[in-house]
C-alpha cells in the first residue's frame, strides 16, 4: 500500500469517526441543495443547459491548440506578457523569476486553485516573501495553516466560534459569534494588504479566446482589488479554461453560480483584457499571464478520459458524493478532491501512487448525475481502477478474482459453496474484526447479512 493511501485510510477513519463534524458537513450541504435546486428552475431546460455546456467544453478541449492560440495573440495585442509553464515546476520558477525582477515583497493572492495545485505560496514563502490569500475562506484556512477543505467553499468545515478563537489568537480581535463583524475583522486586515502589495496573484474561471478575455467570478471583490491595486499582476490559468467565444458566458456565469454555490448569478463577473491602457486611470501597469499544462495535455491525449478537461470546477460532485460528506476534503490529500479529484489527481500525480482514490467511491453515479457539464465521472473511476489493475496487477487481488471466477462459472462448487458458507457462517464470530478474517475491512464496523436458508433458484424449483 503506497504511502498515500495509508493516509488516506487513517485521515478518512478519523473523520468518519466524528459524528459531529459529519452531521454539520450534511446540513450544511443539505442548505446548498436546496438553493441549487432552486435556481436550477430559473433555467427554461436545464438538461438542454447542460447539453449545450458540454457540447462547447468538447468543442473547445478538442481544439484546444486554435483557442490557445486565438487567446494568447489576443492578449499579447494588448501589452500582456504569456508564459508557457509544461509542469508546476516551471510554472514556479516563471513567476519567482517575475516578482523577483520586481524587487517584490509582498504579495496579495485571490482564489487560485492552480495555485494550490503548483503548492505556489510554499515557494513565495521560501523566498522570503509575505503571500496574503484575500479570499475569506482562503485567509481563514491560511491562517490555520491548512490547505482548503473543499474546491469552493475552503473552510465549510470551521463553525463560526472556530472563526472567532482563530482571530483572537492570530489577529487580536474580541470574540463574536456575529458573521458580519467577523467578516470586517478579516476585512480591516486585508485592505492594508491590499494598498502595500507588489504583486498581486489571480486565477481564473474561464479564458476566452475570441475575446483574448480571462473571467473572473467572485462573491467578495477581493479578486478586483488583486487585480487591480498592485501594480504588477500575475494571473496563472489551467490551459483548459478555454471557451470558444466571450458569448458562451452567458451560459456558463449563471450555470457556475447555480451548481457552485447555488446562486442565480455569483455577485462579481468581472472581464480582464490587458494591463492598464494609456488614459485608463486604474488596473496594473503590467500583467502576465501563466498557461499551466502540468499533464493536462497527457490528459487530452487519452481519449477515453479527456471529457474530464470539461471540468469548470464548481465542486457540485463534491457536494453530492458520499464518500465526501462521510471522510470530508482533506482526508483526500491532494489538491482536487471529491469525485472530480479522483478521476483526475492520478494523471497529474501519478496513477499507482494515487489509485486508492478511484476505490474511495460508491458508484451510485451522483456526481455524474449531477455534472453541468456532463462528465462520466462514476465511469472514469472505474477505468481508473482498471488502468492501474492492467499496469500493476495486485497477486492477491489477482488470485481472489481467479477463486471467485471459478465459482461462479462450475455450477457444482458454486452449490458447494453456497452450503459451506451456511454452515460456516456461525463461527464466523470467532474471528470477526480480527486479522484471520478475510472480510475484516468490512466487518470492523459492521455486521455482516446473514445468508439466506435457500436460494431463490431452490425456493423456485420446489414450487414447479
Amino acid at each position: 500500500m503506497s504511502t498515500f493511501a495509508s493516509q488516506f485510510l487513517q485521515d478518512a477513519g478519523r473523520a468518519t469517526d466524528n459524528s459531529d463534524q459529519r452531521r454539520f458537513i450534511r446540513t450544511a450541504l443539505g442548505n446548498y441543495e436546496i438553493a441549487r435546486d432552486r435556481h436550477k428552475g430559473s433555467f427554461q431546460d436545464w438538461q438542454g443547459a447542460r447539453q449545450l455546456a458540454a457540447g462547447i467544453k468538447w468543442e473547445a478541449v478538442n481544439h484546444l491548440d486554435k483557442y490557445l492560440e486565438q487567446f494568447v495573440l489576443k492578449l499579447e495585442s494588448r501589452g500582456t506578457k504569456v508564459h508557457w509553464a509544461s509542469t508546476g515546476l516551471q510554472a514556479r520558477e516563471t513567476i519567482l523569476q517575475i516578482v523577483r525582477k520586481k524587487k517584490a515583497h509582498s504579495i496579495i493572492k485571490s482564489k487560485a486553485m492552480t495555485s494550490e495545485e503548483i503548492h505556489l505560496n510554499d515557494a513565495l514563502e521560501k523566498e522570503g516573501l509575505q503571500v496574503v490569500e484575500s479570499d475569506l475562506g482562503e485567509f481563514i484556512v491560511q491562517l490555520r495553516h491548512e490547505t482548503p477543505y473543499h474546491i469552493v467553499f475552503p473552510c465549510m468545515h470551521l463553525r463560526r466560534g472556530e472563526i472567532s478563537a482563530l482571530f483572537q489568537r492570530e489577529l487580536g480581535s474580541a470574540p463574536t459569534n456575529d458573521p458580519e463583524e467577523l467578516t470586517m475583522i478579516a476585512r480591516r486586515v486585508l485592505r492594508k494588504k491590499y494598498i502595500t502589495a507588489d504583486v498581486g496573484i489571480t486565477g481564473a474561471n474561464f479564458a476566452i479566446a475570441d475575446a483574448g478575455m480571462v473571467s473572473i467570478t467572485e462573491n467578495e471583490g477581493n479578486a478586483r482589488l488583486t487585480a487591480a491595486l498592485p501594480k504588477t499582476l500575475i494571473t496563472l490559468i489551467g490551459i483548459e479554461k478555454i471557451l470558444p467565444r466571450l458569448e458562451d458566458l452567458a451560459l456558463f456565469l449563471p450555470m457556475l453560480a447555480t451548481m457552485g454555490a447555488g446562486q442565480q448569478l455569483t455577485c462579481y463577473n468581472t472581464l480582464y483584457a490587458g494591463p492598464r491602457q494609456p488614459g485608463e486611470s486604474d488596473g496594473p501597469e503590467e500583467w502576465h499571464v501563466v498557461l499551466l499544462d502540468n499533464h493536462r495535455t497527457q490528459l487530452l491525449a487519452d481519449t477515453e478520459q479527456r471529457d474530464a478537461l470539461h471540468c469548470i470546477r464548481c465542486g457540485a460532485c463534491l457536494n453530492v458524493c458520499p464518500i465526501f460528506r462521510n471522510v470530508g476534503g482533506h482526508a483526500y490529500g491532494t489538491t482536487y478532491s471529491g469525485p472530480i479529484g479522483s478521476v483526475i489527481t492520478p494523471h497529474l500525480r501519478g496513477l499507482q501512487d494515487w489509485k486508492h482514490l478511484s476505490n474511495a467511491s460508491s458508484l451510485c453515479g451522483a456526481c455524474t448525475e449531477t455534472c453541468p457539464v456532463k462528465i462520466d465521472l462514476h465511469h472514469h473511476l472505474l477505468q481508473n481502477r482498471r488502468n492501474a489493475a492492467q499496469e500493476k496487477p495486485a497477486f492477491l487481488e489477482r488470485f481472489a478474482y481467479q477463486i471467485f471466477s471459478l465459482l461462479v462459472t462450475k455450477p457444482a462448487l458454486w452449490s458447494l459453496a453456497k452450503k459451506m458458507g451456511r454452515a460456516m457462517q456461525p463461527l464466523h464470530k470467532i474471528i470477526q474484526g480480527t486479522p484471520l478474517d478475510p472480510a475484516k475491512s468490512w466487518t470492523q464496523s459492521r455486521e455482516l447479512p446473514r445468508l439466506a436458508p435457500e436460494s431463490f433458484k431452490d425456493w423456485w424449483r420446489k414450487r414447479r
